[in-house]
């Protein structure tokens, strides 16, 4: 399937994609916990969405992105106005971010990054299979996924019984469906094709809303994961982070999608009730923006960014960062946030606490035994 510049670029659209369902009833002794992971595709602008407090060397260089009414959230950073579901968060202390980081990619390609953000690797395109779908595997999650789009995002690819699903309002699949879920699966052998398709096709699901529906994909997701026995990871996608113009400041284009995303907290918030207390939910995106605005009052793409996280498997509210500093010496190429934490940890340290397996297990297995840091006891809850 070719995308065009323009349609990847355009709009901010949401998908949900549901795994890891088919499973036991949890007992009262051990509790089902619940990984979310929210790709936003563009790039997230992290000096924007948590900017530091009081550096003059970002003033300067964004004079007409300086947000006025930020939220205060410690000494050392804000958060951006329209992100008020998430302050309610941090105020229960069940939302927290980590700041200046990212994947270990260096280079400004949209298609290349979110490629690596999704396999968590370093060569484009060489991984085929996505972290989580590794972690589940490794969990052994391996029984059928539910997607509510298509294709499966590769961040989910891995684990042999993921299945896509399309919104058909309970109906079997049309001629053009099953034509695309077999361009999607061209490198499977034939009857692993056509299990795969019958899977889909037995499925009782019938979905009523629109796909690009962002508080009925949150609300669908929320109430699934909730029952004992429904799934255990959801991923979602909220595009037009890519900003190069009009990017706005309290109101705008960027605004509009961290609103966006803060939607997707709150509502899986309300959904999941006491369930949300199992649950961790964290944010992925390919690279950050440059500190500077440019000429059309918009930014460019960068390096360090920031990951927003959420649930009661927090360990407290923070904003956790070995901050590098914004004067030009300190930024990555003298025009980028510097990246002092490898996202990775983030997500290994993620999947140790809900999937319940050891660290270095992870580390080894999902990621190759790259150099990543245990940051459970820092950022999780036990």
């Amino acid at each position: 399937m070719k995308i065009s510049r323009r349609n990847f670029l355009k709009g901010s659209l949401t998908t949900l994609f549901l795994a890891g369902s088919g499973f036991p009833v949890y007992s009262s002794t051990k509790n089902k916990k619940n990984l979310v992971v929210i790709m936003l595709r563009g790039g997230m602008d992290a000096l924007c969405a948590v900017p530091v407090v009081g550096d003059k060397n970002f003033e300067k260089r964004r004079k007409e992105l300086i947000l006025d009414n930020t939220i205060k959230l410690n000494s050392d950073f804000s958060l951006h106005p329209g992100l008020t579901n998430f302050h309610e968060l941090w105020k229960e202390k069940k939302g927290a971010i980590v700041h200046a980081t990212n994947i270990p990619y260096t280079e400004r390609s949209h298609f290349d990054g979110q490629n690596l953000m999704e396999s968590g690797g370093k060569i484009p395109y060489k991984i085929k299979t996505g972290w989580l779908g590794r972690g589940m595997k490794v969990a052994g999650l391996k029984q059928e996924g539910l997607a509510l789009a298509l294709p499966m995002p590769l961040l989910l690819r891995g684990v042999p019984q993921n299945n896509n699903y399309f919104p058909t309002k309970g109906k079997l699949p049309s001629d053009k469906v099953l034509a695309l879920l077999k361009d999607v699966y061209s490198d499977r052998s034939e009857d692993e094709l056509l299990g795969m398709l019958e899977i889909i096709k037995s499925r009782p699901k019938e979905t009523s809303y629109a796909a690009d529906d962002t508080y009925s994909l949150a609300s669908e997701a929320g109430t699934l994961m909730k029952e004992p026995n429904g799934p255990r990871v959801a991923v979602f996608e909220v595009g037009g982070f890519d900003t190069h113009a009009a990017q706005g400041g309290e109101h705008g284009t960027h605004s509009d999608c961290l609103k966006e995303m803060d939607l997707i907290f709150a509502t899986l918030k309300k959904r999941l009730k006491e369930q949300f207390d199992n649950t961790l939910i964290v944010t992925l995106t390919e690279f950050g923006r440059t500190i500077k605005q440019n000429s059309g009052l918009g930014t460019e793409h960068g390096y360090g960014s920031a990951i927003f996280m959420g649930g009661g498997l927090l360990k407290k509210n923070q904003v956790y960062a070995d901050w590098p500093g914004l004067k030009s010496k300190e930024l990555f190429q003298g025009r980028d946030l510097n990246v002092t934490i490898d996202a990775r940890s983030v997500y290994a340290s993620a999947m140790s606490t809900v999937f319940d397996l050891d660290f270095k297990r992870i580390q080894k297995d999902v990621f190759w035994g790259e150099d990543l840091q245990n940051l459970s006891d820092k950022l999780f809850k036990a």
